[in-house]
């Protein structure tokens, strides 16, 4: 099992995985950050200066009481928060990532359409009485000299 174990991890496949979790992760740090720092503060202003990563429900309040201007602040006064706008922050980063990986997806089939190109027409055909291999256009065979069929007639 061990012989096994090595085979499995020492194949490209392992390798390939290792390298493509390492830069799913870097990706979704760019595209939290765009979210975050890029999508959001637009969308915020157009929508009246909301930060939306600032957007929460207090269902317990803390130690101190509220008004918490943060779920931060209100974190640090014991209160129980619902944090929606982390939440929306989530959904648009997880629409994004989905997004490019479905134009990933969409790149990689249109190459493998590409490369799926019809088989060539076949030149040589096998000679009916000598079984030789001949030109396909060939009326007469070379080797035993027989006359051939005709192709319609076939």
């Amino acid at each position: 099992m061990l012989k096994e174990f090595k085979e499995f991890a020492i194949k490209g496949n392992v390798i390939d995985m290792a390298v493509g979790i390492i830069i799913g992760i870097a990706f979704g740090a760019i595209v939290t950050s765009l979210v975050n720092d890029i999508v959001m503060p637009p969308v915020g202003l157009l929508l009246g200066g909301v930060d939306f990563s600032n957007l929460f429900v207090v269902l317990d309040a803390g130690a101190t009481p509220p008004p918490y201007a943060t779920p931060a602040e209100a974190v640090e006064a014991g209160a129980v928060t619902l944090n929606y706008g982390v939440f929306i922050n989530t959904i648009l980063t997880f629409l994004i990532v989905a997004f490019a990986v479905f134009l990933l997806v969409r790149a990689v089939n249109r190459m493998r359409r590409r490369e799926e190109v019809a088989p060539a027409a076949p030149t040589d055909k096998p000679c009916p009485f000598c079984f030789t291999t001949i030109n396909i256009r060939a009326t007469r065979c070379p080797n035993c000299t027989s006359q051939l069929p005709d192709a319609a007639s076939s």
